[in-house]
């Protein structure tokens, strides 16, 4: 039986009138790496938020090693330097440097002293090609750049799983391999990593599950030979054709 880290069983959410999920059954365990696809308004960001509460489930339960996060006494900060998200959108400190916004968070979430904060950041900013760069600010590095330094900062953290929300989205197509090494090199280092992206030959190489969403649920999962080559699902065929034909016809 696998050791599961996460396990999500009928989670919902809900905006106004629009169930955004409707019951997601899901596990990921050590190791695993899982990618998630899915047309724009499918469910897909919002499961992610979920998993860390960044958005507030209205149904279901999201346990953690056997251990509902939802209940009150949960410890939340604990969870979320376990469980930690890389946004599209970098969220970086803006008025701090590259190696404060690694060096900060350790200290105030983890306690770590700061001789050791220091130790820690110039290790992962070393290890994503950031090092030369401790002393910017986030608006002096390219959007790629920022992204390296905000996978740099969760690895600090000592995360049992990283959780990425279309981490090459807000970046420029010269700067997206860049980013996806990375990711590819967290991944053979068995990092456990859920991924929500739109980069399709990355899903395929990097994942061992897909899972596909489609109007709120999982509408489709298995390895990346099954989900790109024998889908079962006509939507999921239907998504990967069209994708296909968007991304390389011009």
């Amino acid at each position: 039986m696998k050791d599961n880290i996460l396990e999500v069983n009928g989670l919902t959410k809900i905006f106004g009138e629009n169930s955004v999920l409707r019951g997601i059954d899901f596990s990921i365990s050590k190791g695993e790496i899982v990618s998630v696809i899915g047309s724009s308004g499918s469910g897909k960001s919002t499961f992610l938020r979920c998993i860390n509460l960044l958005a507030n489930p209205d149904g279901g339960k999201i346990m953690f090693h056997g251990k509902n996060i939802q209940d009150a006494d949960f410890d939340l900060s604990k969870y979320r330097s376990k469980v930690t998200m890389v946004f599209q959108s970098f969220n970086l400190f803006k008025n701090l440097n590259v190696l404060d916004n690694c060096k900060i968070p350790q200290e105030v979430v983890l306690g770590t002293k700061p001789e050791e904060a220091e130790k820690i950041a110039m290790e992962y900013l070393s290890k994503v090609g950031m090092d030369a760069y401790i002393n910017a600010r986030p608006k002096q590095i390219s959007g790629g750049q920022q992204q390296r330094v905000a996978i740099a900062r969760a690895l600090c953290m000592n995360p049992e799983v990283l959780l990425f929300d279309e981490p090459t989205s807000a970046l420029d197509p010269e700067t997206i391999g860049d980013v996806l090494d990375v990711i590819q090199k967290l991944a053979k280092s068995g990092m456990t990593m859920i991924i929500v992206t739109h980069e399709m030959a990355f899903a395929r190489d990097v994942s061992d599950r897909i899972v596909f969403m489609h109007d709120g649920i999982i509408w489709e999962e298995g390895t990346p030979d099954q989900i790109f080559n024998h889908p079962e699902r006509p939507e999921t065929r239907d998504f990967l054709s069209r994708f296909t034909k968007n991304r390389y016809e011009d």
